[in-house]
């Protein structure tokens, strides 16, 4: 299928690796030129030029802290400048799950931790999306993705639910307000995704609980295992990366406002 994105522009937040890293070579594989960025500029460089190798794409690095208004505009103007314009936004800069002192019970909260979480996640989609929607406006086009997550859906994690329930009412508010000028907003709640993280995370679960990682993976997702979900396996980021190429395509022109779910069915509940 073509897409319709060939010789559009994307800024990926979180792009150096992860989610972000998957949607940015998605997009560039799609014939977009991408400007990744997040705040080490060492990775983003190996990135950048993994993904051009494969692509033949632009792909530029830009070091940006997200909660850093300056920085964020700035990052955009050079984004643009180097691109030609910014079409597409992906918002995926923030840490999995949120940092240790912001997720827990009430009492082991540390305010400092929490509120540099939502400053991250939510208020950086906010700054990037500031930034970006003016060009688009004057384009008459954009895409402007947004990636929660699904422990917006499953009460536990303050720090992840918080920002991630204020992410949705971000995107369906953006979409209304700008519907008209051809930019559409939406949001992705990826679960428990393989990352480059994931082989690190399953080699400790395994040493703490015993066997391999393989095994430790396969206990998360047993039947009648807690976290698991309805396909019974972790979701690849390039899986996420799917939907969210979907999303910034021309096939998604009449979809705005709203949340797609790539996390294999994961959450025992019925949302309407």
């Amino acid at each position: 299928m073509d897409f319709g994105l060939k010789g559009k522009t994307a800024i990926v937040g979180g792009g150096s690796r992860g989610i972000g890293k998957a949607i940015a070579l998605g997009l560039a594989r799609e014939g977009v030129d991408v400007a990744i960025t997040s705040r080490n500029m060492e990775s983003l460089s190996e990135t950048a030029s993994e993904i051009a190798a494969e692509t033949g794409q632009k792909v530029i690095p830009l070091a940006c802290d997200v909660t850093d208004r300056a920085a964020v505009d700035q990052m955009v103007a050079d984004a643009i400048a180097a691109l030609g314009g910014a079409s597409i936004l992906v918002n995926s800069a923030s840490l999995p799950g949120g940092s240790p002192g912001a997720v827990g019970s009430i009492d082991s909260i540390i305010d400092e931790e929490f509120l540099s979480d939502f400053d991250t996640k939510y208020m950086g989609a906010l700054r990037c999306a500031r930034a970006v929607i003016p060009h688009m406006q004057k384009a008459g086009w954009g895409r402007i993705i947004n990636i929660s997550g699904t422990n917006a859906r499953t009460p536990g994690n303050l720090s992840g639910g918080a920002r991630n329930v204020s992410l949705v009412h971000f995107t369906r508010t953006l979409a209304l307000q700008f519907g008209r000028d051809g930019i559409t907003v939406n949001c992705i709640h990826p679960g428990m995704t393989r990352t480059e993280r994931t082989v690190g995370m399953m080699a400790a679960k395994a040493k703490k609980e015993g066997g391999t990682a393989e095994d430790a993976e396969s206990r998360i997702f047993a039947a009648d295992a807690p976290g698991t979900n309805a396909l019974g396996r972790m979701v690849d980021a390039s899986e996420v990366a799917n939907v969210a190429i979907f999303l910034a395509s021309e096939q998604a022109c009449a979809m705005t406002g709203e949340l797609l779910n790539p996390n294999g069915g994961a959450v025992k509940a019925v949302f309407y």
